[in-house]
């Protein structure tokens, strides 16, 4: 496959320079991302060697512990969780006494220069043609994304031997030189991971057929050495594993992002559940394979190769995570006629390699499906479903432009010229659904790590500050929130209506306004997210610096909770939802903050006067409720205030001033790209 790119890769393209050299700008990015891979790479390596020996590189111990493979007399899987074929056992086995000594540090190091080779490999692969600037910066990029993936890191941390079988694949396609070596070093990995023999019939499939064979009889004589070793972990490992019992941990383990996992966790078990698996896992490689033969054919053999990898994920009895790699290498193919679409596919990929389910998606009962299954649905994606263009279309490296508006005119005299350009045309929805639940997951996360993990850590400084705040209103004389506490909540009908209030509009208007504005102002939609965005960063620097005990949580004053119910003060961490988020994240109040970021988004866009005057009711009501409530004080409003301010006023520092109204839902229709001629009379 390393000549399939019709043509070949121009001699010297990837790190050499042409006449006249490399630009100064583009040689200091490639240095500033190629510092980044290292200092990544170097933090993975210090986190794994600092750890305690007994929680790290735990499975080592299935090679090294006094029940390893190496230490084992009788079957392979009489071992510590051994889960490899019975030629990886028979391979691996003979590492000696003396290697043991050393083998947690060389173990580290030597899968960390495997993961380089990865990336370096990748990088060399894209398909033609490549810009110099990609050209260029693609390797140390790739080697950053793969040391921030969790297979990566998972490999490194729990020292797995995943990361072989991907980099012998990768080799057979992209290095090796002659039909005959590339088989035998794809027949290897499939000898290591069995479903990676689909490689065969892609070799097969695009004209590589000496390839196919080699790699066909390299996967039999290994399997067929191991089997007369040792026909007994021979049968166990073909029959037993491979008949969906599995190996190891349980099928259905969330760990195991394979499609017999996936259906194990619906429910389904038995004969039934195995007929539809192979049903399913048939369709899957053949639909699959095909997409791969034609991305070959169209000169993207990397893409090709993802697929393929992808697909062997799907349809093997078990894909532990860290043997997922297969699914961030596809992150090369280009999927969107639109530039707003063109990085939807790769942010997903880079998000659903390198974070949490929990982030991707919501703690609900509903999508419990998806988020339990979220890295299988991208490579059965990948694999299946996603357009990748053709290079042959048009929209392959020109797509659709952005609109942008004019150029912003002269500012104050003190205001540089904006950084950013203003776009007019309407964001993709799914991406920014994506980033919009990336962005609150890490903003609960560092508001709750504000105070070191948990509320009890920072309970002191809190109320410390809560009384340096109270004393502060006593002395402007605007200490109101006691009284204004005590008489709403001797009022039924009020205390429910704010408490109501308090708990239900908080994000409902906010997700509200950004709807109608995505929907029906795109450009002025982008403006307020960034306004939204920068103020809740400010907050969030206010959460970390300055943490405030709210009154309902200040032991002396006798606040009444309206909301959480009667506090118990003797607990270390007292209140509702403690566990879960920052209680003391009080200065600024967002809960105003974004309010009052309702009400002058809805005040500058609105026309009617009705419009305009709910939007200036909401964060009144909102400032009522959080001081009635006893979940603020007065100043926090203030200081969400100045939040909403500043965050504005960054906006337009950044941007210049509001595109207008420019950007209405038509003006995201297609061009023709081929618009008819007219016709010679």
């Amino acid at each position: 496959m390393r000549n399939a790119d019709h043509g070949g890769r121009p001699a010297g393209v990837f790190g050499a320079t042409a006449a006249g050299g490399v630009h100064p700008r583009l040689r200091a990015a490639r240095l500033a991302l190629w510092l980044i891979a290292a200092v990544l790479a170097a933090r993975q390596v210090a986190v794994v060697l600092a750890t305690p020996r007994g929680e790290r590189l735990t499975d080592l111990e299935t090679w090294l512990g006094p029940d390893g493979v190496l230490h084992v007399t009788g079957s392979l899987y009489d071992s510590t969780r051994f889960t490899g074929t019975p030629f990886g056992g028979l391979v691996l086995k003979p590492l000696t006494r003396a290697a043991e000594q050393a083998l947690g540090w060389g173990w580290t190091f030597g899968t960390l220069l495997l993961v380089v080779a990865l990336g370096l490999i990748a990088a060399r692969a894209l398909p033609q043609p490549v810009g110099r600037r990609t050209a260029l910066l693609s390797a140390p990029v790739a080697v950053s994304l793969l040391m921030l993936s969790l297979p990566v890191r998972n490999t490194l941390w729990l020292g797995q031997t995943s990361i072989m079988p991907v980099l012998l694949v990768l080799l057979g396609c992209f290095v090796a030189h002659g039909q005959r070596l590339s088989g035998l070093l794809i027949g290897v990995a499939a000898a290591l991971q069995p479903t990676l023999l689909l490689f065969t019939p892609l070799l097969w499939c695009t004209g590589r057929r000496r390839a196919a064979v080699a790699a066909g009889a390299t996967f039999a004589a290994g399997t067929g050495i191991a089997w007369a070793a040792m026909p007994h972990d021979s049968h166990r490992y073909w029959v037993h594993h491979m008949a969906g019992a599995g190996l190891g941990g349980p099928a259905d383990d969330l760990a195991n992002q394979s499609l017999h996992g996936a259906l194990l966790r619906l429910g389904l078990n038995g004969p039934p559940e195995i007929a539809l698996f192979l049903v399913l896992g048939a369709a899957v490689a053949v639909l699959a394979l095909r997409r791969a033969v034609r991305y070959f054919r169209d000169g993207q053999p990397l893409l090709a190769v993802a697929v393929t990898g992808c697909t062997a994920l799907v349809v093997s009895p078990t894909a532990w995570q860290h043997q997922l790699l297969w699914v961030l290498l596809a992150v090369v193919g280009r999927a969107g006629r639109r530039a707003s679409d063109r990085y939807v596919w790769p942010a997903t990929v880079v998000m659903v390699m390198t974070l949490p389910a929990k982030m991707l998606l919501p703690n609900m009962t509903i999508l419990a499906p998806l988020r339990d299954n979220v890295v299988l649905l991208a490579a059965l994606a990948a694999a299946t479903a996603v357009p990748f263009l053709s290079r042959t279309s048009p929209y392959y490296r020109s797509p659709l432009p952005a609109r942008y508006a004019p150029a912003a005119p002269s500012r104050f005299r003190y205001v540089p010229p904006p950084l950013l350009r203003r776009v007019l045309t309407r964001p993709n929805l799914l991406l920014e659904l994506l980033l919009i639940r990336v962005t609150y997951a890490a903003y609960s996360q560092v508001r709750l790590a504000a105070t070191g993990g948990s509320n009890s850590a920072g309970r002191a400084e809190a109320e410390e500050h809560g009384a340096q705040i109270h004393a502060l209103e006593r002395a402007l004389r605007i200490d109101i929130e006691h009284w204004a506490n005590h008489t709403v909540a001797g009022i039924d009908r009020l205390r429910e209506f704010f408490d109501y209030y308090y708990t239900s509009f908080h994000f409902a208007v906010p997700l509200a306004v950004l709807a109608v504005l995505y929907w029906r102002r795109p450009a002025d939609y982008r403006w307020a997210r960034s306004a939204l965005g920068i103020t809740t960063l400010l907050a969030l620097a206010g959460f970390w610096l300055y943490p405030l005990a709210p009154p309902r949580l200040m032991p002396a004053l006798g606040f009444i909770d309206t909301v959480h119910g009667v506090q118990d003060f003797s607990q270390p961490d007292y209140g509702t939802l403690t566990a879960l988020t920052n209680q003391y994240a009080a200065m600024p109040s967002l809960h105003f903050g974004w309010s009052l970021w309702c009400g002058v988004v809805i005040a500058v866009l609105a026309r009617g006067r009705w419009a305009k005057a709910l939007g200036a009711v909401h964060p009144l009501l909102t400032a009522v409720a959080i001081v009635v409530t006893g979940n603020h004080w007065v100043l926090d409003a203030v200081g969400g205030a100045v939040a909403v301010g500043l965050g504005f006023g960054l906006t337009y520092v950044l941007q210049g001033p509001r595109a207008g109204t420019a950007a209405a839902p038509e003006d995201d229709r297609e061009p023709d790209r081929n618009p008819p001629t007219k016709m010679r009379s």
